[in-house]
């Protein structure tokens, strides 16, 4: 069993509140880590303060060789890094891999934004008052950021946090989730060997007290929260007058229309549906079918459903594994059965055992059943038939949320509308909403969020602009 050490501003220690990682697929303790309490956050708030100067001035030339060897020692270590996330989170290795791949690509792209932080000239004499005159917008690093990541991405959503920050020359502290911490604490051990300052990087799994101290303390700048609406909006109220990015997750809806490629859109509607147990912020949940080709699209898409190969998430062949915890599991299994009860039809799924719940698949439902109006957060998927294409924007935008949506359509008409209309933060066309690389911008509207990550994007977000107006030359 390896002790991981926590990190604080370029220190690994220990503390007095051991915090066992449980293998979700084995149920059992695998690794240890530990919590901080509020002593080791004040120490950690210290150093980044301490460090703000530092990564003000740290050259863009440096921070991109020490990203870019960040991005460099992921890839060596890609094999036992996707283990050890696997095993932390029950994710089938196959994901796993891939997300340490978008840990590395999320690093380098961080590597070159890094070295085209914006600027801008103003000409100031359109008026009298101007005449003579000329302005400059120079961006700065707002200060020391506060990062909290979330289970199901547990490396690759704390560097879309922990990269722009360094990038943009902030320190910052990471609070992973406690389930999932290790993997994290792997990358601080990379960032450690680089020329980053000493309190540039604090890797904190946290007790609730210093959790909440966290989001309230006016030292931090910026909170960035990726997690539950009901979590991340109150930290915002509590946040006081630091900025806030919020990233909150949805009920994404695909719109499959009678011109599309059916056999192409249930290929991505299974991947986007049930990988990684459906634990995926924009997971495909619901899909809506234009009625010429809805008996096709579920004919093909009940029988691929149903042939998802359940196991060991490490063995390289399974699909679908278990759910994080079987409190989730028990969760996703109450709403199903609400929904069945309240007339839903279960196609495909629906069963479940201790932390595994089935790739489920249910029809006849509406809008007001959890499984359709709330984030399921698992391996739920929801079908039902459309006339017009008006209706179907009419049945996505249907929704508290608004992050991410998928069109399966080869009318360009349709495609234009569908990015008019949709009330939604990204239309992904031809693809479902789960489709995400890292440089793009990716947030939200509605209860899906506030801001954007995406690294040129969450750079932006984590700095200031001044204005310098001076008399020409």
């Amino acid at each position: 069993m390896k002790d991981y050490k926590i990190y604080i501003g370029g220190k690994f220690i220990s503390t007095q509140n051991v915090l066992e990682v449980i293998n979700p697929f084995t149920g059992k303790c695998f690794a240890k880590t530990y919590l901080a309490g509020s002593v080791e956050l004040e120490e950690a708030i210290v150093a980044g303060k301490s460090a703000e100067r530092t990564m003000k001035s740290m050259p863009a030339f440096k921070k991109f060789e020490a990203l870019m060897k960040i991005s460099n020692e992921i890839k060596k270590k890609r094999t036992h890094l996707a283990e050890v996330l696997s095993m932390e989170s029950g994710k089938p290795i196959r994901y796993a891999l891939g997300e340490i791949d978008r840990a590395v690509q999320t690093f380098l792209v961080a590597a070159e934004e890094s070295k085209r932080i914006p600027g801008e000239y103003l000409s100031l004499d359109w008026t009298l008052p101007g005449e003579g005159k000329e302005g400059w917008v120079k961006y700065f690093p707002v200060g020391l950021v506060a990062g909290i990541a979330p289970f199901n991405f547990p490396l690759n959503l704390a560097v879309h946090k922990i990269a722009p920050a360094l990038a943009a020359g902030n320190p910052i502290i990471l609070k992973p989730s406690r389930s999932t911490p290790l993997s994290v604490l792997e990358l601080a051990e990379i960032v450690a060997g680089t020329s980053f300052p000493e309190g540039a990087l604090s890797v904190l799994p946290m007790d609730r007290k210093a959790g909440n101290q966290l989001v309230t303390d006016d030292r931090v700048k910026v909170l960035s929260f990726t997690g539950s609406p009901l979590v991340g909006w109150k930290m915002k109220q509590e946040a006081g007058r630091k900025k806030v990015i919020l990233e909150l997750g949805g009920n994404a809806g695909v719109v499959i229309t009678g011109s599309a490629d059916i056999d192409h859109a249930v290929k991505k509607c299974l991947v986007g549906g049930y990988a990684y147990s459906g634990q995926v912020c924009i997971h495909v949940q619901r899909i809506y079918v234009q009625d010429s080709v809805f008996d096709e699209f579920a004919a093909k898409f009940t029988t691929e459903v149903s042939r998802l190969k359940v196991g060991n998430p490490l063995a390289p062949e399974t699909d679908i594994s278990v759910m994080i915890d079987k409190d989730n599991a028990d969760r996703v299994e109450e709403w199903v059965n609400e929904a069945v009860n309240d007339g839903a039809k279960v196609l495909s799924g629906g069963k479940k055992k201790d932390a595994f719940f089935e790739p489920t698949l249910l029809t006849s439902t509406h809008s007001d059943m959890k499984v359709c109006s709330l984030e399921v957060f698992g391996p739920v998927v929801t079908l039902e038939k459309y006339r017009s294409f008006e209706k179907a924007l009419e049945y996505i935008n249907d929704s508290r949320y608004g992050l991410q949506a998928g069109i399966f359509t080869n009318d360009l008409s349709e495609m234009d509308r569908a990015f008019s209309e949709l009330d939604v933060g990204g239309v992904i066309i031809n693809d479902v909403p789960t489709f995400r690389v890292d440089h793009m911008p990716y947030g939200g509207v509605k209860d899906s969020g506030l801001g954007r990550e995406g690294l040129k994007y969450a750079i932006a977000e984590l700095m200031e602009p001044k204005l310098l107006v001076k008399n020409k030359a």
